[in-house]
């Protein structure tokens, strides 16, 4: 079984799409659809920047998405390989949720596009600039990662927002308990935290107003039922109802986004190869969680033509 997975922020970078609307106007069709949506042109900031304007998060989220939404139309209009034909699951990372959903028709382009540049306007708005923040804790587990952010909070938030991998979590919280928690790491056994540069403490009950412009929105908006089973980041189980679909993306903004455990459970379900669409930052955590499965991400043409040759 196939499972087709999608990144998330982090992933984004200048040029990123460029190849791919160049060669296919079925990748061109996507940005267009997704600038008018928006009404900005973001695939000009995808293609040109500068960096800063693309690493936003209110533009990052909606590019990332169309990104990998363009790349796979062309493997489904320019090699024939449909997603609903090959994928037995699918899950994406944080904001890929919905990249994930749009492919699986919970929701159209254009409003994914919208849906995903309020997230991130309401991420963003959520915590004032420079009062929280996030770290990468290398070597930690998600065990000694939960004794260390308890240990630094001191009355206020430090939680884990990211379990990636059996040797990376994130966390996220107040500024002042991440640094705490970076001071404090070796004494946990952690080889070292990392701050990351982010503007804002995604993943946390810091979040909670960014969680209610989203239950608003998605009340407006709700996801319709899935065939294909979405593994969802809070709950790393596999969800098809509309309903709870909108019940998880809600819990999924304050909420731990559980990738291994995800990952794990896909593979329990018989998932063997992970295709990752638009990005190369999933297959790396998978490799590291699930060492018995087959990964291969897929970005450029190349990787697309390659990709068709071995389904077929």
């Amino acid at each position: 079984m196939r499972a087709f997975v999608f990144p998330g922020q982090g992933s984004q970078k200048v040029g990123m799409g460029k190849e791919l609307a160049l060669a296919s106007t079925a990748a061109r069709s996507v940005f267009e659809e997704v600038d008018d949506a928006l009404g900005q042109s973001l695939s000009t900031i995808m293609r040109e920047g500068p960096e800063e304007d693309l690493t936003l998060t209110a533009n990052a989220q909606p590019a990332i998405m169309a990104n990998a939404i363009a790349t796979l139309r062309v493997l489904e209009q320019e090699f024939g390989v449909k997603l609903a034909d090959h994928a037995g699951c699918c899950a994406g990372h944080s904001l890929g949720e919905y990249t994930a959903l749009c492919t699986l028709g919970a929701f159209d382009l254009a409003t994914t596009a919208r849906l995903l540049k309020l997230r991130g306007e309401a991420m963003q708005a959520a915590v004032p600039v420079g009062e929280g923040a996030m770290a990468a804790l290398l070597g930690a587990d998600v065990g000694t990662a939960g004794q260390l952010a308890d240990a630094a909070a001191k009355r206020e938030v430090c939680e884990i927002a990211n379990d990636n991998d059996p040797a990376q979590v994130v966390i996220s919280g107040h500024v002042g308990a991440i640094d705490r928690a970076i001071a404090m790491a070796k004494e946990h056994g952690i080889k070292r935290g990392v701050k990351l540069p982010v503007s804002a403490p995604f993943h946390c009950s810091l979040m909670q107003p960014a969680a209610d412009r989203m239950a608003a929105a998605l009340a407006d908006h709700p996801p319709a039922d899935v065939e294909i089973p979405l593994f969802a980041n809070v709950t790393a189980e596999p969800v098809t109802g509309g309903e709870k679909i909108r019940e998880r993306l809600i819990e999924q903004v304050t909420g731990r986004v559980r990738w291994r455990e995800s990952v794990l459970a896909m593979e329990d379900a018989g998932a063997e190869l992970f295709v990752e669409l638009g990005g190369k930052v999933l297959a790396p955590m998978i490799g590291r969680t699930a060492q018995g499965a087959r990964t291969t991400s897929l970005v450029t043409m190349e990787d697309l033509e390659a990709f068709a040759k071995e389904i077929v």
